[in-house]
């Protein structure tokens, strides 16, 4: 009997632990970190807090009313891949690749963080490398396209364009209207050289005191879904997960509520609304 009710302890507790973690991404984050020791490799903080909500101060503060809160500094997963890649038919190209490990799309330029968009989409839903010929050719061509220039421009017989397109139809990475097929994402950018235009210096930080926010996507789904985009050409020969500052700055209102916005430390640029931590 004790046996037993030691066993039944332990499976919920373990369910407890279990759903704690799920749910409650601030513990989660606080473990990781705790366990976390050493130092980890960041890009260089460029811009202070201070010095973003100075600049800023119009745009965030609407009046005298309205005050600043003490910002909070977190560390952003990434995974910074060297790859190879055919450039043209008789140059190969060489580079860095940064992907993000929470939202899921590839970082373009360091400078600007101008980022794809779609990706995240497509390792949602799993898309293979047979999903990503047709998403690539209607990438190609913004976006859209009927059956017959699909056909032509893949150059495959009718029964497997269907099957690809049943695919990417059950996968909802594409929809259909009449003769037409469209990406099922809003305003898609895939269509990217396989490398990142990096302009910064990476330095260590201690992780002591750190707060590196949780991944939501594995390193083998980034590498698994880039090598399906690009093609068999494109090889990943090393990756290692590095990290990107980002303030939170939070604004106190009149009537007792907050509003926290999120802004790059590396180029004091504020990221997109629909961004927020987990």
């Amino acid at each position: 009997m004790r046996i037993l009710s030691s066993l039944l302890f332990s499976i919920l507790t373990a369910g407890g632990l279990f759903w704690a973690w799920i749910n409650f991404p601030e513990a989660r984050n606080m473990v990781l970190n705790m366990f976390n020791s050493g130092k980890f490799q960041t890009l260089e903080v460029r811009y202070t807090s201070d010095a973003i909500m100075e600049n800023n101060k119009q745009e965030l503060l609407l009046d005298e009313e309205h005050s600043f809160l003490e910002p909070k500094l977190h560390f952003l997963p990434y995974l910074l891949m060297e790859v190879k890649y055919n450039r043209s038919h008789d140059k190969t190209g060489e580079g860095i690749l940064l992907w993000s490990l929470v939202d899921g799309e590839m970082v373009i330029n360091t400078r600007t963080w101008e980022t794809t968009h779609g990706f995240t989409d497509c390792i949602a839903a799993n898309a293979d490398r047979e999903d990503f010929k047709v998403i690539n050719a209607l990438a190609a061509h913004g976006g859209a396209m009927d059956r017959e220039s699909l056909s032509r421009y893949l150059n495959v017989e009718n029964n497997m364009l269907d099957k690809w397109l049943d695919k990417c139809k059950i996968k909802s990475l594409i929809v259909q209207t009449g003769n037409a097929f469209r990406l099922h994402m809003q305003n898609p950018k895939m269509q990217v050289i396989p490398e990142t235009k990096l302009n910064q210096w990476l330095v260590s930080k201690t992780a002591k005191n750190a707060t590196r926010l949780a991944k939501r996507f594995r390193s083998s789904q980034i590498e698994g879904i880039a090598c399906s985009a690009f093609g068999h050409d494109f090889t990943v020969r090393k990756t290692k997960e590095i990290f990107l500052p980002v303030y939170s700055i939070v604004i106190q209102n009149p009537d007792g509520s907050q509003m926290t916005t999120f802004w790059n430390a590396l180029n004091g640029k504020k990221l997109p609304a629909a961004f927020h931590l987990e």
